[in-house]
């Protein structure tokens, strides 16, 4: 099963936060503003720690 919430560095939270505050504005622009490419950016980063965190067991 995956992690759902992997041990993340520095600079993977600062990618983050960075792409879910990019998320949070396109919500403000309105309700049908594509954030895809943003959840996909997001998912990516969560999957490199998971692999991270496989590597390291």
């Amino acid at each position: 099963m995956k992690d759902p919430y992997p041990k993340l560095t520095a600079r993977e939270h600062a990618q983050v936060a960075w792409c879910v505050a990019r998320m949070a504005k396109r919500s403000v622009a309105g309700e049908h503003v594509d954030r895809s490419d943003l959840e996909r950016k997001v998912d990516g980063i969560l999957d490199g720690a998971r692999k991270r965190a496989e590597q390291a067991k």
